[in-house]
Formats: structure tokens, C-alpha cells, sequence
């Protein structure tokens, strides 16, 4: 009985530990709006079940207090086709770095640190 609950919980915590805990924070005529601002924006595109999208998440929780003057916008790829249509990303973990109406750098799969930032300074 003791194993069966083990193996329960471990299942339950496992899948919990792999669940990306973030929302879609804007829409596309926010997109445009902060584009024609003027605005750095850094896009990342993730699922919630992805385990590189969640270390992304850890670095992007840094990088919005130490970028304050860049705005961050996350979407959930299969949740909204008509962002990842609009922005022209195809898959999780993309990284684009826009400024004014420009894109500036694209990158995918990035987990590092110091090479997300790397990203986020070249759209400052």
C-alpha cells in the first residue's frame, strides 16, 4: 500500500514540477501599440508542459526586474495559433527581441542566463 502511494504522489509531483506556471499577458493590438511607442519588447513563446520553457521562465523572472524598461510578453504557442501566426513563430522557446517595429534577434532553445541577456541588450 505504501509503494502504490509513493508511486501516486511521485506521479502527481513529477507532472506538477512540469507544468509551466504563465499566461498569455497581451494581445496582438498591445503588440502593435507598444511597437509604434517605440518599445523594447522580448517575446517568448512557451508550453506548459515543456521543461525548457519553464528554465527559460526562471531566467525571464530575473531579466523583468533587471530590464525594466523592456516590456515582456509571454504566450502559450498552442493556445493562441493566431500570435504565434501573426509574430511568425513556430515553435516553443522562441525568443524575439523587437524594437520600434523592427525585429532585432531571434533565437530558440535558450536556457543560459548570461545569452538571454545578451539578447535583451541588443533591443536597448
Amino acid at each position: 500500500m505504501k509503494k502504490i502511494f509513493f508511486i501516486i504522489l511521485f506521479t502527481i509531483s513529477s507532472t506538477h514540477l512540469l507544468a509551466f506556471e504563465k499566461d498569455t499577458n497581451f494581445t496582438i493590438e498591445e503588440f502593435k501599440k507598444a511597437q509604434n511607442e517605440g518599445k523594447t519588447i522580448v517575446v517568448n513563446s512557451w508550453n506548459k508542459f515543456c521543461s525548457t520553457c519553464k528554465a527559460q521562465n526562471k531566467v525571464f523572472e530575473s531579466a523583468q526586474n533587471d530590464f525594466k524598461e523592456v516590456l515582456f510578453y509571454f504566450y502559450e504557442q498552442t493556445e493562441n495559433p493566431e500570435i504565434a501566426k501573426y509574430l511568425k513563430i513556430n515553435y516553443w522557446t522562441t525568443i524575439v527581441v523587437y524594437k520600434n517595429s523592427k525585429e532585432i534577434v531571434r533565437e530558440m532553445g535558450l536556457t543560459d542566463k548570461d545569452k538571454i541577456y545578451n539578447l535583451i541588450r541588443k533591443g536597448i
